[in-house]
């Protein structure tokens, strides 16, 4: 599935912007008690703590793009995205950063931000999930780009699934910083930052494609009124 590759993607590119959210808590997590095993064992339970977080978010937006899916405004949903994404890069005013911001002030996110703090004061292999569970809650503007993707793809099925893809295209770095804070140095982290608003405008672009209703298979499927995909368009009507 061609989305699934372009979360991955998406999922591996965002890591490193991610590293300065995520990479204090994947770092301070309390394994240095456990052997090699049981360190690598409780650092991907809570690298699938996020993920389980970003699947229901996916879920959840995955199930309002169905609605405009059956509203027939899936492919206008996919454009207005698309420009809305393109527009982020060609007018850049720290859009993430104000995002990020305007989430943190949420009182909720304080209750977060206590109960990671909770389990980080009694370690264990439950709550290493439950810590990257509810990591997966605090404000991260590449998770805030990859939801409106997830909400474009079309049913809830596929929105938990781009999201789950896009937290395990995040799971090589965070692995990485789990074990050393200092693996990725400034100077590369800074040249993939250079990169992303490239990789930004190339899936606004296919999302504006993929709303063009232009009859290309899995880049631009036809699609009825309803937003459910044509297979029949070569068949001859006698």
């Amino acid at each position: 599935m061609s989305f699934l590759l372009v979360a991955l993607v998406l999922g591996f590119a965002g890591s490193f912007h991610c590293i300065g959210m995520c990479g204090p808590i994947a770092l301070a997590l309390p394994v240095g008690r456990y052997s090699w095993s049981g360190k690598v064992g409780g650092i991907l339970l809570y690298n699938a703590g996020r993920m389980t977080t970003y699947s229901i978010l996916g879920l959840v937006f995955g199930l309002i793009g169905r609605g405009f899916s059956l509203m027939g405004l899936q492919q206008v949903l996919s454009i207005v995205l698309g420009v809305l994404i393109i527009a982020a890069v060609v007018f850049p005013t720290g859009l993430m950063a104000k995002m990020e911001q305007r989430v943190s002030d949420i009182p909720l996110l304080g209750s977060v931000k206590s109960g990671i703090q909770s389990l980080f004061r009694r370690p264990g292999f439950s709550s290493f999930y439950l810590i990257g569970v509810l990591n997966g809650l605090l404000p991260c503007g590449f998770v805030y780009m990859a939801l409106p993707m997830a909400m474009a793809v079309g049913t809830a099925g596929e929105g938990a699934a781009f999201m789950a893809a896009f937290g395990a295209g995040t799971v090589p770095a965070m692995m990485l910083v789990s074990f050393s804070h200092s693996i990725f140095s400034t100077t590369f982290r800074s040249r993939v930052r250079q990169v992303l608003p490239v990789f930004m405008l190339v899936l606004g672009s296919l999302l504006i494609i993929r709303g063009l209703n232009l009859g290309i298979p899995y880049l631009s499927p036809e699609a009825n009124s309803q937003g459910k995909v044509l297979h029949s368009c070569c068949q001859r009507h006698h």
